[in-house]
C-alpha cells in the first residue's frame, strides 16, 4: 500500500490524498505494535499519533518507507538519526498548531489570573470566590521564542500587557524582539520582573532541568506560570519547591510526560500544577491546517515527478504559512464539515 493512517485525517484531506495513492486507515494498529509492523512491509509512507515510537527496529520491519509524518509537534518520539541513514523523511506539521497554542497560552494565563471562576462556576458565593486580577497592565515574561511567541506576543500586547522576553538561542539585539514589541532581558530579570511566565522554549537535550532551582530563586512571589514546552525543561524537584513555597503561585502545562507528576516524584499530588493533555493543538482548525500539509507532504514525497518544483511554493502555502492576517481563513480554503465523527474523537 502506498499510505498507512494510524492518525487520521479529515475528511477532505483524506479524500484528496486517496485519489491520488492507495489509503488505508487503521487507527487499531497503534495500539498493536505487532500488527503495525506486519502491516508496514508495503508502506511507503504513514502518519502516527504521538505515543507510537519510530525506533531503529520500527524501520527494520519497513523497507518500503520513504516519510513518517506527525500531527502534531514531538521531538523524542522519533529516531532521526535512524531515519536519516535510511533516508525517510520525517515531517510534523508545525505551523499547524502555532495559533491554537498561542490560544490555549492566553486561556491559561486568563484562567490563572481568574481562578475565582471555577469556583463561582461550582456555585459557591461571592465570598467565598478568590480575588481575580486583570492581565491589563501586568507584566508578562516570554520564556523562550518559538513561533507561537510571535502569535502570542500581539494578542497579549493588544490586551495591555508589558511583554519582557528571553531565549537562550536569541540574542537580545536581534530586531524580533523590537518587531514583536517586547523587551528583551536575561533569564534572572524576566522572573524577577514578571507577574507571569509564558513557556515556549524550543526544547533540545542541553536544556534537560535548565529551569532549576537556582533560576526558581529569581521568581517574583505569586508568580504564575502557563507552557507549552517539553516538562524536561524543569528540575522537577526545584518546581515541587516553587509551587510550595509560595514563589510560583499556579502553574498550568500542556503536554507533560505522564511520569513528570507520577506517585513518588516530587510534584506527585502538588494541587497548584495543573496539566492538560496536549490541549493547546486540540481544535478543528489545528487539525485542518495540519491535515492538509500532511496530504500534500506525502503527495509529493510519493510523486514528485507530478508535483511542480518551478515555483518552489507548495500548492498549501496559505496552509503551510505561520502568518494568517493577510489570508483567508484555512477553514474557508476547505470547509470542513466534521461528518465523520468517529474519525475526530481522538
Amino acid at each position: 500500500m502506498d499510505v498507512l493512517l494510524v492518525d487520521p485525517l479529515v475528511p477532505e484531506a483524506l479524500g484528496w490524498l486517496q485519489e491520488r495513492h492507495e489509503v488505508s486507515y487503521r487507527p487499531e494498529l497503534g495500539d498493536d505494535p505487532i500488527g503495525l509492523r506486519k502491516n508496514m512491509y508495503k508502506t511507503r509512507a504513514i502518519v502516527l499519533p504521538p505515543h507510537v515510537i519510530v525506533s531503529q527496529e520500527f524501520l527494520d520491519f519497513s523497507p518500503k518507507l520513504k516519510l513518517v509524518a506527525r500531527m502534531q509537534i514531538s521531538s523524542d518520539n522519533t529516531d532521526l538519526d535512524a531515519c536519516s541513514r535510511r533516508q525517510v523523511r520525517v515531517i510534523q506539521a508545525r505551523s499547524a498548531t502555532v495559533r491554537s497554542n498561542a490560544e490555549y497560552l492566553l486561556y491559561g494565563l486568563l484562567m490563572l489570573y481568574r481562578r475565582g471562576m471555577i469556583s463561582a462556576l461550582l456555585g459557591r458565593k461571592i465570598s467565598q470566590v478568590r480575588m481575580g486580577r486583570e492581565l491589563a497592565g501586568s507584566t508578562v515574561g516570554l520564556l523562550g521564542l518559538a513561533p507561537v511567541a510571535h502569535t502570542l506576543a500581539p494578542m497579549l500586547k493588544g490586551l495591555g500587557v508589558r511583554l519582557l522576553g528571553y531565549d537562550p538561542a536569541v540574542h537580545h539585539a536581534a530586531p524580533i524582539w523590537d518587531k514583536l514589541g517586547v523587551e528583551p532581558t536575561t533569564a534572572q530579570d524576566l522572573l524577577a520582573r514578571s507577574d507571569a511566565v509564558s513557556l515556549q522554549v524550543v526544547y533540545a537535550s542541553r536544556f534537560k532541568g535548565w529551569i532549576n532551582e537556582r533560576l526558581l530563586n529569581h521568581c517574583k512571589p505569586g508568580q504564575l506560570w502557563v507552557g507549552v514546552s517539553r516538562s524536561s525543561l524543569f528540575d522537577a524537584e526545584a518546581l515541587a519547591h516553587a509551587l510550595c513555597d509560595g514563589r510560583i503561585d499556579a502553574c498550568l502545562l500542556d503536554g507533560a510526560n505522564p511520569n513528570f507528576v507520577a506517585e513518588g516524584t516530587p510534584l506527585h499530588a502538588v494541587p497548584n500544577l495543573h496539566l492538560t493533555p496536549r490541549l493547546g493543538s486540540h481544535t478543528r482548525e489545528a487539525k485542518l491546517r495540519a491535515s492538509w500539509y500532511v496530504a500534500h507532504r506525502i503527495h509529493e514525497s510519493l510523486a514528485p515527478q507530478v508535483v511542480k518544483p518551478a515555483t518552489g511554493q507548495s500548492d498549501f502555502s496559505a496552509l503551510d504559512s505561520l502568518d494568517y492576517a493577510d489570508q483567508e481563513d484555512p477553514q474557508a480554503v476547505s470547509p470542513s464539515q466534521w461528518s465523520s465523527l468517529e474519525l475526530h474523537k481522538r
